[in-house]
């Protein structure tokens, strides 16, 4: 690449919904009077979704303006707005009981059918992720066909389970219909931090351990997959975790692969207090998880800081994918030129070009050929991204900004 082509960037983690009431055509016509019912009594606890700025999720214009004025020519689209009949966003809301779970199900197909008109509107330039909930495997099974029909190239939002939904843990073999129905059709299995949080409160140390905690509660759908042998079955199955960092991954595979050791080896020693823990791992999970990790994940590392970025080898550069979290506070729109060079400057121009677009594009199917002319108009140059960044955008709100960061633990 010369210092004048310009990289082709695909955010892998970007956010819309439908404003509350532009959902009602798309729910099936007997739960409009119990729709309406609900939006009137519903008050928005999100104020990015009350204040001027809430169309970013929904006007397709100013969101394919802004996305280009940043150097962005597609993304990947995950929920942000309420669905009918949520208590909050879909990422952020616990599993449905039995009662509710027939209007929230309504309420997530309505969602998914305006994704697949929202991404129409962007030939090739969105890949929209639809939602399931895992209540009932075989409904969850037919949406997976249906909007996999419906053009939604995005894949699967994959629900968690956290400790006190009444759901079966991800490692059960009450989903492999779910793991069949994405390997056989090419679905990637997305899953997002936020999602598989348990409830916590609203005391102020509830909303700390949640900032502390809730990458930890997404990432344990790595190894539970793992564990439960879904990669085994379905070796044609990929994983994405999506905005939960990835300066973690290293370090956990570390840990996976001892405990996969550990147990496996224990299992042959009948009598010991381990082997009973490790009876039948190994047939039932095959592969050790750092080659599980090769095969079939990957990692929506959105806004990546800068002190991710050495691990970069040991995640895997075929794994990375950037993504600009647009358009929450928390990503780098309208500074995404400036996140990048704060991420990436000084690195081989193949490598960068693979984490912000080309990886992206493999994994969600997008066609390069036509995004490579898009780019050729807007994208950031290979110099522009080469230059360090002195210092972030006074009014920067991202954490890519962010001073002093250091690799977590999780």
């Amino acid at each position: 690449m010369t210092p004048h082509d310009r990289y082709t960037v695909i955010s892998a983690d970007c956010h819309a919904g439908a404003d509350l009431l532009d959902y009602k055509p798309y729910l099936d016509a007997a739960h409009h009077d119990a729709f309406d019912a609900w939006a009137a009594g519903y008050v928005n606890p999100y104020e990015d979704l009350l204040a001027d700025t809430a169309d970013k999720n929904w006007n397709s214009e100013r969101r394919i303006a802004e996305l280009e004025q940043d150097g962005i020519v597609a993304e990947v689209v995950f929920p942000n707005t309420i669905p009918p009949f949520f208590p909050s966003a879909s990422l952020m809301a616990p599993a449905p009981t039995r009662a509710e779970f027939e209007q929230r199900w309504a309420g997530l197909r309505a969602h998914n059918r305006w994704l697949a008109d929202f991404c129409a509107a962007a030939p090739g330039r969105r890949a929209g992720v639809f939602q399931i909930l895992l209540n009932d495997v075989d409904e969850a099974v037919r949406e997976i066909r249906r909007s996999h029909a419906a053009g939604l190239t995005g894949g699967l939002l994959l629900p968690g389970t956290p400790p006190g939904s009444g759901l079966p843990e991800l490692y059960s073999s009450a989903y492999d219909p779910i793991w069949a129905v994405c390997a056989e059709l090419g679905v990637p299995v997305n899953h997002h931090a936020g999602s598989a949080s348990p409830p916590l409160g609203e005391e102020p140390a509830a909303r700390a351990v949640f900032m502390v905690e809730t990458t930890w509660f997404s990432h344990r759908a790595l190894w539970h997959l793992i564990f439960g042998g879904a990669f085994r079955r379905h070796p044609g199955l990929k994983l994405v975790l999506t905005e939960q960092g990835s300066g973690w991954i290293p370090g956990v595979l570390d840990m996976l692969d001892y405990y996969h050791g550990r147990l496996v080896a224990a299992a042959t020693k009948a009598g010991t207090a381990e082997s009973k823990f490790g009876a039948g791992l190994a047939d039932s999970m095959g592969k050790g998880p750092s080659i599980v990790w090769a095969e079939n994940c990957y990692v929506g590392a959105s806004f990546m800081r800068p002190h991710e970025v050495p691990l970069r080898e040991r995640i895997g550069l075929d794994k990375i994918m950037w993504g600009s979290d647009y358009p929450h506070d928390e990503g780098t729109y309208p500074y995404t030129r400036e996140g990048l060079r704060a991420a990436y400057a000084g690195l081989p121009p193949e490598e960068i070009a693979a984490m912000v677009g080309g990886n992206a594009a493999r994994v969600y199917g997008f066609d390069l050929d036509h995004l490579d002319t898009l780019a050729a108009k807007v994208g950031p140059t290979v110099a522009e991204l080469a230059e360090p960044l002195d210092a972030p955008p006074a009014d920067a709100t991202s954490p890519v900004f962010a001073r002093g960061g250091s690799v977590r633990v999780w």
